[in-house]
């Protein structure tokens, strides 16, 4: 699917509404979204006979379950959309606001000259298929392409939308760094009402005999002359020392810097601050797993962060959420509502120079469940970060059962994350 339109740069808006009735919710958001749209658009760009908008991003809270196959339809139409794909959620995210656990719908119109959208439907048949598993995983990747078919390597971006009840998300990822190991994976997992396991995913580009689905994942392959720039905050500050790993088994960590790990652990929380002691007791500790080793130094934004499972008093031995290898740098992590605070703040603030140089069309912003109101005490602290950072973006976006973006080089699903990826301008040279 390639836009034939020829401007040297798109248009987006953004739009979020709040409303019990779906139709009026659509409606308000349509129109603010268009409204910033035309404002950024250009009146001979107006007057093409081309479609104004080569793809639409909708994010619908799951009170309008019943209705997503009707909203879905109505949000193309609207928008007058080549593509539209999105999912539900707990909540969503509009330009400054969070809306959760409430019923509204946020969207995304972005007209993207000289883009190739790639879009794709994979179900959990396919992966197993495709041999998705530690026995295969040699297969993996070939079986993959061919399951995704002709034009999927001219993505430079994929878009990923999951459902996380019924699809192996993470095989899914590593198999796509794997295939199209030049491409960024970003997006999110689908959420819903806490009490159901189910979620939905919306694809609709006019031929779609189904367009919404309860399993499987969406990928859109961006192309052509647009990708992504990223930022994964996290939501933890690293503590004490960097220190490397001695030996260690699969997630079980042995000997951090030949002394037992426990030990390493036990001796790092208590030489911290008694302020920061009693933070890490509420929001930690977790580990951190550098990168990148050839960095000379490590901050936020450098480690893949993941769950201290448990530890063996008798053994010194600590449990991760990963498979560290000997030889890799460590570091103990606090996550609380300071901490994912400062770190967000931080990763914006080093980003904000490139975007005044190279400004960024909209955003995609997917933030966990576990963000929002109740970790930071009031609503938007995403949202408005990023509007405070960088103006006033075009954004749309969801509250997430997980989160999938790069930490260094790779792809990952990450949890109490925000993942936001920042749309670019960028033809290939």
């Amino acid at each position: 699917m390639m836009s034939e339109l020829g401007a040297a740069s798109g248009a987006a808006g953004a739009g979020i509404a709040l409303h019990g009735d779906w139709r009026q919710a659509l409606a308000q958001a349509i129109e603010r979204a268009r409204t910033q749209l035309a404002d950024a658009t250009a009146p001979s760009d107006e007057e093409s006979e081309q479609p104004l908008v080569d793809l639409a991003l909708l994010f619908a809270s799951a009170h309008y379950a019943d209705d997503f196959p009707d909203i879905v339809t109505a949000a193309r139409s609207a928008a007058h959309a080549r593509l539209l794909v999105g999912c539900s959620g707990t909540g969503v995210i509009g330009p400054r606001r969070e809306i959760e656990q409430q019923p509204a719908l946020s969207v995304l119109l972005l007209r993207l000259p000289g883009v190739q959208l790639t879009p794709r439907y994979i179900t959990q048949d396919a992966l197993d298929a495709a041999g998705a598993d530690d026995e295969h995983e040699d297969r993996l990747a070939p079986a993959l392409q061919e399951a995704l078919g002709p034009g999927a390597d001219a993505a430079r971006t994929w878009l990923l939308f999951a459902d996380p009840f019924r699809l192996d998300v993470e095989s899914l990822v590593v198999g796509l760094a794997q295939t199209f190991p030049d491409a960024t994976v970003v997006g999110g997992l689908a959420s819903g009402h806490q009490w159901q396991r189910k979620t939905h995913l919306f694809i609709d580009d006019g031929d779609q005999p189904v367009p919404v689905r309860d399993e499987g994942a969406l990928l859109v392959g961006l192309g052509g002359d647009w990708t992504v720039r990223t930022l994964v905050a996290q939501g933890c500050i690293p503590v004490g020392e960097p220190w490397t790993i001695t030996e260690s088994d699969g997630p079980i960590i042995h000997t951090i810097a030949g002394r037992p790990a426990l030990d390493v652990l036990v001796d790092t929380l208590e030489a911290l601050p008694p302020e920061v002691q009693r933070r890490a007791q509420r929001g930690g500790p977790f580990v951190g797993l550098a990168v990148d080793e050839h960095r000379t130094t490590l901050g936020p934004g450098d480690f893949l962060v993941r769950n201290l499972l448990g530890f063996d008093r008798e053994r010194g031995v600590i449990a991760v959420g990963a498979h560290p290898q000997v030889g890799q740098t460590i570091q103990f992590h606090l996550r609380d509502r300071a901490a994912a605070d400062e770190e967000l703040h931080s990763m914006l603030s080093a980003v904000e120079a490139e975007a005044a140089a190279a400004p960024p069309l909209a955003a995609l912003l997917c933030s966990c469940t576990g963000r929002g109101a109740g970790l930071f005490g009031a609503p938007d602290h995403d949202a408005d970060a990023v509007a405070r950072a960088l103006g006033p973006l075009p954004l749309a976006g969801f509250f997430c059962n997980g989160e999938i973006g790069p930490v260094g080089q790779r792809s990952y699903v990450h949890g109490y994350t925000a993942s936001l990826a920042l749309l670019v301008h960028a033809p290939p040279e």
